[in-house]
């Protein structure tokens, strides 16, 4: 086994498990960085395997044993959320820093499995909810202090992802949980806690009956109640044919912002300005903010931990639960 590096000093020695897209995407990010090494990767497809490490100079492992031999500092997990739950088992005995891709697992108790061995473990964790650190985010927070928040509208309105998993809730976790996760999280960031939910939701999009194997739910509408006293909706649909948006619509007494990954819109006093923003600093905050906390210096504006990012997948499951079920749903802080 290769010696852990100590206290970095030829770079935090980073490794893949998954090799698809957003794995390639935070590689890309590492790269250019002085600080990261990539050095392994692993994945279930050996030939996707094999096309990230010959795009980005790793080696390829056949298994996580064999990838954490190589004396990692810190592990992305870039899986899809049917595949959560053995992976961070493993790693969370292994003495390494975790980074996992959201959601952080299909459905909520396997995920709070997860949590619970990454907190016994003392492990460093982060999960990609990068929204948070994103300027338009960033800069709504700035905005919102002192002012009370009256109502929050969420929206994530898209067409079905291109991938085969991504329709069979049993293995995505429906788009809210896989999807609107970001828009939940970050109205938790910007305006707090979720004390209850109701929810609704329309069949499979297409002809509604699932036949062609998409099975999730085409639409879903929410009503939020905070626990500060704020009042919220959630709408989401998969059933366009392009990404319309996905954003979160704050309301205050004097304030009206719309943030979201790429852009900030504030309506003051019969005003409008709109200030596009490049989502790729949002990521390349997120990986940054991981490198910093995995060195021991984390950000002022950091990525939620695992446990942070715990509470988010709660409110996603909470709002899934209640569309499934016709009742309200009491959100676990």
């Amino acid at each position: 086994m290769i010696p852990r590096s100590e206290q970095y000093s030829a770079g935090c020695r980073v490794g893949f498990v998954g090799t698809g897209g957003v794995a390639a995407r935070h590689a890309a990010v590492l790269a250019g960085f002085d600080d990261a090494v990539l050095v392994s990767a692993t994945d279930a497809d050996a030939a996707r395997a094999v096309a990230f490490a010959t795009a980005f100079g790793t080696d390829v492992a056949p298994d996580i044993d064999a990838l954490l031999a190589h004396g990692l500092d810190a592990v992305y997990v870039c899986v899809p959320p049917f595949a959560h739950g053995p992976i961070e088992e493993r790693l969370a005995g292994a003495g390494v820093a975790v980074f996992v891709e959201k959601p952080p697992a299909v459905d909520e108790s396997t995920a709070e499995r997860i949590a619970a061995g990454f907190t016994a473990a003392g492990t460093t964790t982060r999960v990609g909810l990068h929204w948070r650190v994103g300027e338009p985010a960033l800069r709504a927070r700035a905005l919102l202090e002192g002012r009370t928040v009256r109502v929050v509208n969420g929206r994530w309105l898209d067409k079905l992802p291109p991938v085969p998993w991504w329709g069979d809730p049993a293995r995505s976790g429906g788009q809210v949980v896989e999807q609107a996760v970001h828009v939940l999280d970050l109205a938790r960031f910007l305006v707090g806690e979720v004390a209850e939910v109701q929810a609704v939701a329309g069949g499979p999009p297409g002809d509604g009956t699932g036949g062609d194997g998409v099975r999730v739910d085409g639409a879903t509408a929410a009503v939020l109640r905070f626990a500060g006293g704020a009042v919220g909706t959630l709408a989401t649909t998969c059933a366009l044919g392009w990404k319309d948006s996905a954003a979160l619509q704050i309301v205050t007494d004097d304030l009206v912002l719309d943030v979201g990954e790429r852009g900030l819109e504030v309506r003051e006093n019969g005003a409008t300005t709109h200030r596009p923003f490049d989502q790729a600093l949002a990521h390349r905050a997120a990986d940054r903010a991981f490198l910093d906390a995995v060195g021991g210096h984390p950000a002022v504006d950091d990525l939620p931990d695992h446990a942070e990012a715990l509470r988010s997948h709660r409110l996603a499951c909470a709002v899934s639960r209640s569309a499934r079920s016709g009742r309200t749903e009491q959100v676990d802080p």
